[in-house]
């Protein structure tokens, strides 16, 4: 008998401490759903390039077997199988890929199905720099990845160095950020409008709007900002708007008009959040208004 009861408490002990042995996992995701996991998932699809590229920044790229359309980012991923947009995937090329979870954005509306087809679901949607920090977090867990925060301090610092290489004349510029030509803004609560406080501008779009509102174009006129900053996607058209013509951006050409490349960083809640800060940084710099100029 005493034999017996030291072999089941060595295999307790190697079932919990020894190398390679299986750990279970859980993590409540941004729907309120706790998910369970006998071990860490080796097969993952990601619907959303945020999430894509934090799964890589944390060195597990390897485990992607799929994403959606729009990840692009690390290079590594365009030759992953694509199973359409965040919003309508391919239901049929996920089942096929046989992962052991997928990733989406809350906002996708097929979570439930695929969890009806058997397939493990955490659904995450970063908006802010809190909600960044917190993605990080739970996307370790799922990974088994210790120290997920590491990401989170190097996005952290790289911002703060983007704040200090700016002059002190780019203080204040009043600025407006066009995610959509609906048009649609990063507000003041935004992960974008948060880099743009910590960078020491002033967001027309306050946060009680919520982080991407819709917005009457005469908003926009009416608010008069300093700086304009939109993707090269969403410029088309932007000055012949009825009464932009005026806004005191355009009529002085303090337009910065994003590449596709930038944009992809500066609107992608994720690891390159950084880079997105120095690049809004350069843009303010480049477009500063003279010395004593009122707001």
């Amino acid at each position: 008998m005493k034999n017996l009861h030291l072999k089941l408490w060595l295999a307790v002990i190697a079932f919990n401490v020894l190398p390679g042995a299986a750990q279970a996992l859980q993590v409540t995701d941004d729907r309120g759903v706790t998910v369970m996991f006998n071990q860490a998932p080796q097969r993952i699809v990601s619907l959303l390039p945020s999430l894509t590229e934090t799964v890589c920044e944390l060195g597990q790229c390897q485990r992607l077997v799929g994403v959606d359309r729009y990840s692009n980012y690390p290079a590594s991923v365009r030759a992953l199988p694509q199973v359409g947009g965040g919003l309508d995937p391919n239901i049929e090329a996920i089942v096929a890929l046989k992962p052991d979870v997928v990733l989406m954005a809350t906002s996708s509306r097929v979570g439930e199905r695929l969890q009806s087809l058997g397939i493990k679901v955490v659904a995450l949607e970063p908006k802010s720099h809190a909600d960044v920090k917190r993605v990080l977090e739970k996307i370790g867990q799922v990974l088994d990845v210790p120290d997920a925060q590491r990401v989170w301090r190097v996005i952290d610092a790289g911002v703060l160095a983007a704040s200090q290489s700016l002059p002190t004349s780019v203080k204040n510029t009043r600025v407006y950020f066009e995610v959509n030509r609906a048009p649609y803004a990063a507000g003041a609560s935004s992960f974008i409008g948060e880099t743009l406080s910590r960078l020491g501008a002033q967001n027309i779009v306050p946060a009680s709007l919520g982080p991407f509102p819709k917005l009457n174009p005469e908003y926009v006129v009416r608010a008069n900002p300093d700086v304009i900053m939109v993707g090269d996607r969403n410029y088309a058209g932007m000055e012949g708007r009825p009464g932009w013509a005026g806004i005191r951006a355009i009529k002085e050409h303090r337009v910065c008009v994003f590449t596709v490349a930038q944009s992809d960083v500066v609107v992608r809640p994720g690891p390159r959040m950084a880079e997105g800060a120095r690049i809004m940084a350069q843009c303010l710099q480049a477009m500063q208004a003279p010395q004593g100029k009122t707001p």
